[in-house]
């Protein structure tokens, strides 16, 4: 999985990490209303992202529990459909709202609503670019998505400084170097592609990731810029509603533990705003430094649950989050005062929140390498629960420890709420398994049918069929529990009473496994041993 999850590391830290930081370097020369205007702009960013989350998560589950078991064109066209569909609903009225947005977390709203209009209107870049990367993950291969991510970073350091200062743009030209550098990537990846089609077909795939396992290569891509011109088509039938519905449900509760996420991030900067202009710009910088750390445990979570898709053996995502925590605490410990005196003549603010998030990053890493697990397995739900639970408590916290500790008290409530998220996560682990395996049991269903008046009257009529069935040792199992079921017929009944069902007709791998629906609630069901 560590394999796996070091390409997925360079991606988020190219593609979310560095190109934030590097708006922020490029701007801080500015002065400080610039830089809060790039921290609250991208925090909006990143909300309006969160929305659309579901879609490439969901992508990437379903991709990867269909390839080489079932064609991957159905769920790519739905990722098209709803790309479009999001689009337009998240950027529109992001770019309409722009000034109300901004006037909620600063002093300054001009420069914030500037920054908006530019990079909420470039939103439908950035998101077909993760529909893209979300087909290859769900192959299998990280690598690609790490290669885009690094050519838009190049992208962003030389278009920057051209913009900002170059042009004299100053924050709209932070803003639209990075759109150029999104599309420019996109257009990049699509080519890259739809190159592929063509020399991937029987061919290994490059990624050493798994992506080239047998039945796998060549399909993603090849139908990945076949299905983005049948993308009306799939939205109009039956079929195509039922895939984007699939689609969704599969990435919601990823797409509600981000969203929860940058909501509560967004009140965190207001409440930090009650101490200044100075705190605000000193929070944005933190993050932004801590986010180098914290996508270790993003680049965990997305490995886990890859692998968990697509049926493969995973480590315990939960010590691996939790000694990743230690680890990069530690980091940010040593590199505090250095880094964040590269953004600022007072890194104070800045240097005392990495200080005090020792406290949060080791649940935090441990419940987000969880994650991975939880939301490929189907449970993504406990994942979501915990989440808001945490938060539940955090947000009071906040209120409260600031006005007593001042803007510390901010920092230990996000301590606060990660412990109180994880143990949510872990707690109802041993009770939601046990109902779980309830329809194991379903084979009983068969005895009201044997039980029935027409079933028992001729096999207890006949003496010869009773004495050998109760005399014989092929009926000392569970059929002699009833009375009608010692019976011969029923013997051939019970295959075909459990065969429908999801659980038993995996362990069978009878035709009924691959059958209509039963790919997706077979690979479902496949949790590995060491799932959370």
């Amino acid at each position: 999985m560590i394999r796996l999850a070091l390409p997925i590391y360079v991606e988020l830290l190219t593609a979310v990490v560095a190109v934030g930081v590097i708006d922020l370097l490029w701007v801080s020369g500015l002065g400080e209303p610039a830089i809060a205007a790039v921290t609250v702009g991208t925090t909006v960013e990143y909300l309006a992202y969160g929305l659309f989350l579901a879609v490439p998560t969901g992508v990437t589950v379903l991709v990867g529990r269909r390839d080489g078991h079932a064609p991957l064109g159905p769920v790519i066209r739905t990722g098209w459909v709803l790309w479009a569909l999001f689009s337009v609903a998240v950027a529109v009225p992001g770019v309409l709202l722009r000034e109300p947005l901004a006037a909620l977390f600063t002093d300054s709203p001009a420069l914030t609503a500037d920054f908006l209009l530019i990079s909420l209107g470039g939103l439908p870049v950035y998101f077909a670019q993760t529909v893209v990367d979300g087909v290859l993950k769900g192959r299998g291969d990280t690598r690609r998505p790490m290669r885009h991510a690094i050519i838009c970073n190049v992208l962003v350091v030389g278009l920057d400084p051209l913009f900002i200062h170059g042009l004299g743009m100053g924050v709209r030209g932070a803003a639209l170097a990075t759109v150029i550098a999104r599309a420019l990537t996109l257009a990049i990846a699509v080519r890259s592609v739809t190159r592929l089609r063509d020399a991937s077909a029987g061919a290994p795939d490059e990624s050493g990731t798994g992506a080239g396992e047998p039945g796998a290569s060549g399909a993603g891509e090849g139908e990945l810029s076949a299905s983005r011109a049948g993308a009306s088509r799939a939205g109009c039938d039956g079929g195509g509603r039922r895939m984007a519905g699939e689609v969704v449900r599969t990435g919601l509760p990823m797409s509600g533990d981000f969203l929860a996420r940058a909501l509560v991030g967004m009140a965190l900067v207001e409440i930090v705003a009650g101490f200044g202009t100075a705190a605000v710009a000193g929070y944005g910088i933190g993050q932004k430094v801590m986010l180098a750390g914290v996508m270790v445990f993003y680049a965990l979570r997305q490995a886990a649950m890859i692998r968990t898709a697509r049926s493969a053996a995973v480590r315990s995502p939960l010590l691996l989050g939790l000694g990743s925590g230690a680890v990069v605490a530690v980091v940010l410990n040593v590199l505090a005062a250095p880094v964040a005196g590269l953004f600022t003549g007072d890194p104070a603010v800045a240097v005392g929140f990495l200080r005090w998030m020792t406290l949060y990053l080791v649940p935090f890493g441990g419940l987000i390498a969880v994650g991975g697990v939880l939301q490929a397995s189907g449970r993504g739900g406990r994942l979501l629960a915990a989440t808001l639970a945490g938060f539940a408590g955090q947000l009071p916290l906040a209120y409260a420890l600031s006005a007593w500790l001042g803007i510390t008290g901010v920092w230990l409530s996000m301590a606060a709420g990660a412990a109180l998220s994880l143990a949510g996560t872990l707690t109802p682990r041993t009770r939601t398994r046990t109902p779980a395996r309830a329809p194991t049991a379903r084979p009983t269903d068969t005895s009201p049918t044997d039980t029935s008046p027409t079933d028992t009257s001729p096999t207890d009529t006949s003496p010869a069929d009773t004495s050998p069935a109760d005399s014989g040792p092929a009926d000392s199992g569970p059929v002699d529990s009833g009375p009608a079921d010692s019976g011969p017929v029923d013997v051939p009944a019970r295959p075909v009473g459990v065969s429908p069902s999801g659980g038993s007709g995996r362990r069978a791998g009878g035709p009924g496994s691959v059958r209509g629906p039963a790919p997706r609630s077979t690979r479902t069901a496949a949790d590995p041993p060491s799932a959370p």
